[in-house]
């Protein structure tokens, strides 16, 4: 993990397609779609994910985030949009939350639109969100917004995949980190950083009809990250929820390890996810 950055290419082992869009050329905000090679007769859901790293590190053009995205896109067989959002604390929170809100709407008016992978072989009744540790958290906060704000059109998040989401406690040395990331706006235990502090009828306005979280047993994160999902089953919220859990494993290792064992198992969970009816 780092920040070298690889470019959009036809990926030869994958077979997979890539090119890079611009999402708002006044922040800088941008993305990789990846298509899969073939060629539907029928359109394919729609996967918007979001990297991780902190918030602070890391980029959709990293080796190791194309390498995953390349696999998972031809391994789901969908439109993936992979969002480069800007970082702290250059650009503290909520810039990555707006970012990815404004990449989110570019995705829907461009499927009706003018973008050609998104527009042919897009059905955003089948749209996914989905991200690792700070990602999955964005994917978290955006399902909140379009439950409680809407979305565009006939556009329907049908599921939200939320890997090893940043999700912490209230330690000082999490409150310090959280306050790097949002130069001291929200207070660690702001929803953002902690939506176990929402009320159950908060979580009612969460977007998707199902969700599925997965934790790593040796991620320090994993208390949080199974707290989430019992306060998401006990909260009365109608959709499907999920929990998938990998022995032995630490924080994100399938973008580290992703041609493990483990990280193909934790891969084809995530593909039949997307694909279930």
């Amino acid at each position: 993990m780092g920040t070298d950055v690889v470019a959009a290419s036809s990926d030869a082992l994958t077979g997979v397609t890539s090119r890079d869009v611009a999402i708002d050329p006044s922040t800088g905000v941008s993305a990789r779609l990846y298509l899969p090679s073939f060629r539907p007769a029928a359109t394919v859901p729609v996967l918007v994910y979001f990297h991780g790293g902190a918030f602070v590190v890391e980029s959709a053009f990293t080796p190791i985030y194309h390498a995953y995205l390349n696999t998972l896109a031809a391994r789901a067989g969908v439109v993936a949009v992979s969002v480069n959002y800007r970082l702290a604390p250059e650009h503290p929170l909520p810039a990555a939350y707006d970012d990815s809100w404004a990449a989110l709407k570019w995705v829907l008016a461009n499927a009706a639109g003018s973008d050609p992978w998104l527009s042919q072989y897009g059905d955003l009744s089948r749209l996914f969100l989905a991200g690792d540790s700070a990602g999955g958290n964005i994917a978290h906060n955006l399902a909140l917004r379009a439950g409680e704000e809407g979305l565009d059109g006939d556009a329907r998040i049908k599921g939200v995949a939320l890997l090893d989401p940043y999700f912490q406690g209230r330690s000082p040395s999490a409150a310090r980190t959280w306050s790097f990331i949002c130069a001291g706006k929200y207070p660690i235990n702001h929803p953002y950083a902690d939506p176990l502090v929402l009320p159950a009828s908060s979580w009612q306005h969460l977007g998707a009809s199902r969700v599925l979280v997965t934790v790593s047993e040796q991620d320090r994160l994993s208390p949080w990250q199974r707290a989430y999902y019992a306060a998401l089953k006990g909260s009365g919220w109608p959709g499907e929820a999920e929990l998938y859990e990998t022995p032995g494993e630490g924080h994100v290792y399938f973008l580290t390890k992703l041609g493990t064992p483990q990280a193909l198992a934790e891969m084809a969970k995530l593909v039949a996810f997307i694909n279930r009816d």
